[in-house]
């Protein structure tokens, strides 16, 4: 009997860590009578038995109480402690993690106290502050209080450029923008396989971590380094990119590799005021460098020269703006009105329907997109009579200036 009431104690002395789920206290309540004096009886027997034990009595006795009653602190609580409540977190989980942290005495004691708690169920994902020690009720409180929730997240809007996106993680974090542009000098030590930057069309380019940092909100792990947040931001562009199969598809289906057409979507989303165009888009640029749809395989877009320009530490400029000279800059690498085919490298990080669109465009025989009004209205035409009719269209409205329009 001995061994057994023994056995009965070492599993409590573990805090009862994982036996629980939402819903067993109430169940283990709703027992019959009968259950309840079976308890009794046991604790009365196991009370004699230790009478006889002397000085070891008090000993054996907390024992006994810690079987029966639940583990709990009774204070509020020292010092602090950084948990975190992840996605698909169960009550029995987020017990786990705080008994693991020194935070509450049982795993048991919080799934109670949030039972007792009917906002328990509001508890968000998220990284806490909270205290060692403390009192099962408390931790639930804490939790709650967004005050606890440690946020340090960044929102990268599609179609970013790779230097505001330091500039911005510099802001969040503190990180010096010089140790960002560092760490990105090493695409494939951030993550980026290396069969990424293979091409099928010939041409040769640095190795630019452009188009890999995918835009999404992020939270900054605490003490993170500049080469752990980009090497977050390539894994989620790995994720979302093996998700939709994009490797494949643009491979068999396009016939291209897939760094191509991350630059064809980096094109997409900087020519793109609307998410519906992006996929157009695609196919006016794989008819314009694929076929002989167009008079060159050049594309002649201005996102690509003004982006070299704000490589240079230079402000983009409107297209009726640019000068002759910045459009046909020979010396610009990414030169897109006297140089056939693709850039060196993406002009933009694009998002999840940019990478879609040129993973999948329409059919189409379109070789011209422009916008045609100051809402972003994107036209399309397949012929010069189009490009005419498109022209007059933005001329009407006023996206250019009199001066184009004569």
């Amino acid at each position: 009997m001995i061994d057994d009431l023994d056995l009965g104690f070492e599993d409590a002395e573990r805090g009862e860590k994982g036996r629980h789920r939402r819903g067993a206290v109430r169940k283990r309540q709703g027992r019959s009578g009968g259950g309840r004096g079976k308890t009794i009886f046991a604790l009365l027997m196991a009370l004699v038995l230790l009478g006889g034990i002397g000085g070891g009595a008090y000993i054996g006795f907390d024992r006994i109480r810690n079987h029966f009653v639940t583990p709990d602190y009774d204070g509020p609580g020292t010092g602090e402690a950084l948990v975190e409540v992840k996605a698909g977190d169960t009550l029995t989980d987020i017990g786990n993690t705080l008994y693991d942290a020194g935070v509450v005495k049982s795993t048991k004691a919080f799934i109670e106290a949030a039972d007792a708690n009917s906002r328990s169920k509001n508890i968000q994902v998220g990284r806490y502050k909270v205290r060692k020690q403390m009192k099962a009720a408390d931790a639930v409180i804490m939790l709650l209080d967004p005050k606890n929730r440690v946020v340090n997240g960044v929102t990268i809007p599609e179609g970013t450029i790779s230097l505001t996106i330091y500039d911005l993680l510099a802001k969040q974090t503190k990180i010096p923008v010089a140790e960002f542009k560092a760490a990105a000098k090493d695409p494939v030590k951030l993550g980026v396989p290396a069969f990424w930057f293979n091409r099928t069309d010939g041409k040769k380019g640095p190795k630019s971590v452009e188009g890999f940092l995918y835009p999404a909100t992020y939270e900054i792990p605490p003490k993170a380094t500049a080469e752990q947040i980009l090497s977050m931001m390539v894994e989620k562009f790995l994720e979302v990119t093996g998700d939709m199969k994009f490797v494949d598809r643009v491979q068999k289906e396009r016939g291209i590799s897939p760094y191509e057409a991350l630059i064809a979507a980096s094109i997409a989303q900087a020519e793109s005021v609307n998410h519906v165009d992006m996929p157009k888009v695609a196919r006016v640029i794989y008819n314009r460098v694929y076929t002989d749809k167009y008079h060159c395989r050049c594309l002649e877009i201005d996102s690509a020269i003004n982006y070299w320009l704000r490589l240079q530490g230079k402000n983009p400029k409107d297209s009726d703006v640019l000068k002759q000279s910045e459009i046909h800059d020979l010396k610009n690498p990414y030169n897109t009105h006297d140089v056939n085919g693709l850039m060196i490298t993406p002009i933009s990080n694009p998002g999840e329907e940019a990478l879609k669109g040129a993973m999948d465009p329409p059919p189409g025989n379109w070789i011209y997109f422009m916008t045609i009004d100051k809402k972003g209205t994107m036209g399309y035409g397949s012929n010069d009579a189009d490009f005419r009719k498109l022209q007059k269209q933005m001329c009407d409205n006023g996206v250019l200036t009199k001066s184009n329009c004569a």
